[in-house]
């Protein structure tokens, strides 16, 4: 008979690939993670794992096992959740993850909405990007993920995932004071082509799509800097360095000498939630994904 929370172990080391992720993804040590492995390979009479390097790699047993536990799982998550549907009650712990600017203007009020409606329900926020959070809600490491992509760069859901959007999201150009087109009602984006750029880090959605957008245009932006948040982009656009494209969602402390002038045509991305397919009875779910609606106010 195997331990559920061993299989559960064995599951995220076979998304993750090393101890320290899968135990990060589960809030446990490393040193947990590896007891727990020791014990299932004890469970199951043979090596489940190998170490290379830094990395995990599980035997042909461990990937077999694995296979079966990501079953397994998936089956107790949809009995958690036909319990739940026949309670008609929102309880438990919800893992919510949200890329930064939803977790610092949309989450807040989405938290603060379910604590005073659900006193039995807690939620569990982590910030990450779109491009790891649908891995993570696929792989169980996260109950519902607040995503984002672009209206001309869309990111596809795994399978045995749901969704349903929360909300567009419209972004402006951020200009320092003084620039030439500082001043208009509208600005196509393409008018900017042979500006400085201030850009989202590399490998993040919002800088990719940034360079896909100009180069199926035939241009290749100038990023002369990169920032991860928005706060810092809009800095260094007050001290004249660049121009920036800046959703509302995070234009909430725009400094006095930068000027938002709206993208034409508009320009938007939608801010969507994610959950397991086998999860979606669960009143919890939809509870966080209800609110998460309901406070969407860019």
């Amino acid at each position: 008979m195997f331990d559920l929370s061993r299989l559960r172990v064995l599951h995220a080391v076979a998304g993750h690939g090393s101890l320290a992720a899968a135990a990060q993804a589960l809030h446990l040590t490393p040193s947990a993670v590896s007891q727990q492995m020791a014990k299932l390979e004890r469970e199951a009479g043979c090596a489940l794992a190998e170490r290379q390097g830094r990395r995990l790699r599980l035997t042909d047993e461990g990937r077999v096992l694995a296979a079966h536990a990501d079953r397994i799982l998936s089956a107790v998550a949809e009995a958690s959740a036909d319990l739940d549907e026949r309670r008609g009650r929102v309880l438990g712990q919800v893992d919510l993850g949200a890329f930064a600017t939803a977790a610092r203007g949309l989450v807040p009020a989405v938290l603060r909405t379910c604590a005073q409606r659900y006193p039995d329900l807690r939620i569990r926020l982590r910030e990450v990007e779109p491009y790891q959070s649908l891995g993570l809600v696929a792989a169980g490491d996260l109950d519902v993920a607040v995503a984002q992509d672009w209206m001309n760069l869309p990111v596809a859901v795994p399978e045995r995932l749901a969704s349903a959007d929360i909300g567009l999201d419209f972004a402006d150009i951020a200009l320092p004071q003084g620039h030439p087109l500082a001043a208009r009602d509208g600005i196509a984006l393409l008018d900017l082509a042979d500006e400085p750029w201030i850009a989202s880090t590399a490998g993040t959605i919002c800088h990719d799509w940034l360079t896909t957008t100009f180069r199926r245009a035939g241009h290749e932006p100038r990023v002369v800097h990169q920032a991860a948040e928005f706060p810092t982009q809009l800095a260094l656009v007050a001290a004249g360095l660049g121009v920036a494209v800046v959703p509302r969602l995070a234009a909430d402390s725009v400094p006095p000498n930068v000027s938002l002038v709206p993208v034409e045509p508009a320009l938007h991305r939608r801010v969507f939630a994610v959950w397991r397919a086998e999860a979606a009875r669960r009143p919890a779910i939809q509870a966080v994904v209800n609110a998460l609606k309901e406070s969407f106010a860019p």
